[in-house]
């Protein structure tokens, strides 16, 4: 079912300082950062040795919920599957290239299923950096 790890969902309050931290301490290249819908989400590429999984910065996570975002085919289908499991799920957000499901293990973390219902996106956002307000 799932497809495959694309993306780690990071808190970051201060979406500036963690941008910088991810480029400049740990060397990752910012592929674009957009403010839409009230929030900012930056995507940063941390791996040399490929894309993926990509890290995206967003100020609107709770602090120290770092979500695992897999892709599956299809998200409604993923959903009705793992319901019949008896997985529970959380909540229902987006991220730029498409819906999202929310769940938690036993242990508590976040893991999240997506659809890539835009996959057009990464590359159409790519070097999108969004002014921030003055």
């Amino acid at each position: 079912m799932f497809e495959s790890l694309d993306f780690i969902y990071v808190p970051a309050p201060d979406i500036d300082s963690s941008v910088k931290y991810y480029k400049d301490v740990l060397g990752g290249e910012l592929l674009w950062k957009i403010h839409a819908f009230g929030v900012w989400v930056a995507c940063i590429k941390l791996s040399k040795m490929g894309e993926k999984p990509y890290v995206l910065l967003a100020d609107h996570i709770k602090q120290n919920d770092v979500m695992l975002i897999y892709r599956v085919a299809n998200l409604e289908n993923s959903v009705l599957a793992l319901k019949s499991r008896g997985w529970t799920e959380e909540n229902r957000i987006e991220i730029p290239p498409g819906p999202c499901c929310t769940f938690r293990d036993p242990a508590g973390n976040a893991l999240v299923i997506y659809e890539n219902a835009r996959p057009h996106v990464m590359q159409d956002f790519r070097g999108r950096i969004d002014p921030n307000p003055s």
